[in-house]
């Protein structure tokens, strides 16, 4: 994620020297071009993490990270209780879609009963 950030201000730096010509697009940019939806990043690192490379997402972008001390035994707890699994990635991306209007927001609504997440579950970042 660092090299991506890096390689996307080194882009913005050169198109910012180089008004005249062809602008650059980063390699984030390059890999994503064409693509449809939103992308959603989710780490078992600070949210600042993934943040690093907003400036180059162009579509609608959600960060989950594990922002805070864990207090699970075990890799797919910890990342349940800081709401980066892969049901919370899903209800992530499905909240993003609706969002844009795209899906109905009752899908969302059925993604939380389905998967069994509780919405009055405290927030991990103040827990």
């Amino acid at each position: 994620m660092n090299e991506l950030a890096r390689n996307g201000q080194d882009v913005q730096r050169w198109n910012l020297l180089h008004p005249l010509e062809e602008p650059k697009l980063s390699h984030v940019e390059q890999k994503l071009a064409g693509a449809k939806g939103p992308v959603i990043a989710s780490t078992d690192y600070i949210k600042l993490f993934s943040e690093q490379i907003r400036p180059f997402v162009k579509a609608p972008y959600v960060t989950l990270g594990t922002d805070g001390f864990g207090r699970s035994d075990t890799r797919e707890k910890l990342r349940h209780f800081f709401e980066v699994d892969r049901h919370w990635v899903t209800l992530a991306a499905l909240k993003a879609l609706a969002d844009n209007g795209e899906i109905a927001r009752e899908k969302v609504a059925a993604a939380l009963v389905k998967y069994n997440l509780d919405p009055a579950k405290p927030n991990p970042m103040s827990v």
